[in-house]
């Protein structure tokens, strides 16, 4: 059983013209023709809805990371942060951009090693090693 909204969604029928042109965009730049819920919550704020919309669809798009590659990178944060509903979100959208089942499982395992050494480190504090700093840098 999911956790119902802390507010309702609104929904593409009850929306303003404002808002529904924010949804056709959605639903046109995803090839969709439906607006999943996290939409329909933002919509209560048209300005943030649209300022998170536009934001999502530049860092989303195409560039220097291929698009599944950015889709994984969301899952990784999602699970980190333990938001259900982007973990959920983005790794549909992952799978609809190729990433296999394989794939899926050796993203968390890397998530899971990743958030373990995080943790180990922060306790134990080691200095960072001068040759990681220059070949970061």
């Amino acid at each position: 059983m999911s956790n119902p909204s802390i507010m309702p969604p609104i929904e593409i029928e009850d929306a303003s013209p404002e808002v529904r042109a924010i949804y056709e965009d959605i639903m046109q730049t995803r090839g969709t023709d439906w607006i999943n819920n996290f939409w329909k919550v933002l919509a209560h704020d048209p300005a943030l809805l649209k300022r998170t919309w536009d934001t999502l669809r530049a860092t989303m798009a195409p560039g220097a990371l291929d698009p599944l590659v950015k889709e994984m990178i969301y899952i990784a944060v999602s699970a980190t942060n333990g938001c259900e509903y982007c973990t959920y979100s983005h790794t549909a959208s992952a799978r609809a951009k190729g990433m296999s089942d394989t794939q899926f499982m050796e993203l968390l395992a890397v998530v899971g090693m990743a958030n373990e050494t995080n943790r180990l480190v922060n306790g134990l504090r080691p200095a960072v090693d001068e040759p990681f700093k220059r070949q970061a840098g």
